[in-house]
């Protein structure tokens, strides 16, 4: 197995109350991880700590084999980004002019985005569906088009791991399923390693290749989706009672009511 991203035994927090407490990840090239657990786990925090925005107060993050903490912010940046939960959507630019950032990292600081970069971020709103939108403002786009338009910056960078925090969390369901699609096209035909945090649980079964949960800031389970979707695992992890079905092989979980301790 090729390593994309390693974390060994990280932490973070307060030490009476710690958020990540002793954190171990591995995930390996062109897989699309879930990472999921009830409020107040950890997640969004362990997730911040794999994309250098946050550094861990005991442990290392390894990208692609090297300590992430000694790398340079531009060599981190071509090949790691995040799209994070919200963004600022009252930015006063275009579609296109936001992707255009995306290539910040390849570009020396008197160097303008032209040539081969202009034809990255033509190919970044491309493989996002934007091209029709690409000259309109961010404050006018739907939700679904505004975090599409986000992603296609982060696409720009040309990263080879993609970090998402809750991406569909203000999204309407169809919008949802689009962004899951597209996320899917780009894991699948571009072999882009994923690391999201999600809320939906069925949807991180019908399209995440492993689950990862986390409980009081430690891994508590993880494994294939239809190998960790258990009763058990529900009980132990999210407190709920709650039965599992098969959809065409896919997992799908029904909850049932509040677990008795």
């Amino acid at each position: 197995m090729t390593e994309a991203l390693r974390a060994s035994d990280l932490a973070y927090g307060y030490q009476a109350q710690p958020v990540v407490n002793g954190l171990d990840l591995s995930v390996a090239k062109g897989e699309w991880v879930g990472i999921v657990g009830p409020n107040g786990s950890g997640k969004s925090t362990v997730l911040r700590m794999l994309a250098r925005l946050l550094a861990p107060q005991r442990g290392t993050v390894w990208l692609e084999g090297q300590n992430i903490a000694r790398l340079q912010p531009k060599s981190v940046a071509k090949r790691l980004t995040m799209l994070a939960q919200s963004q600022e959507n009252a930015l006063d630019m275009t579609v296109r002019e936001l992707v255009r950032r995306g290539r910040n990292p390849h570009l020396r600081w008197y160097e303008e985005c032209r040539g081969a970069h202009e034809a990255v971020v033509d190919w970044a709103i491309a493989v996002t569906g934007l091209e029709r939108l690409q000259h309109r403002s961010l404050p006018a786009l739907s939700g679904g088009e505004r975090q599409r338009a986000w992603l296609a910056m982060s696409m720009a960078q040309t990263p080879e791991t993609l970090l998402l925090d809750e991406p569909t969390t203000y999204l309407d369901i169809a919008h949802q399923l689009e962004l899951m699609e597209l996320i899917r096209k780009l894991n699948v035909e571009k072999g882009i390693t994923v690391v999201m945090v999600i809320h939906d649980l069925n949807q991180a079964a019908r399209y995440c290749s492993r689950i990862v949960a986390v409980k009081q800031g430690a891994v508590v389970a993880e494994g294939a989706p239809a190998a960790v979707f258990r009763p058990a695992f529900f009980r132990d992890v999210f407190g709920i009672e709650a039965k599992v079905f098969l959809d065409d092989g896919v997992p799908v979980y029904l909850p049932c009511g509040i677990a008795r301790s």
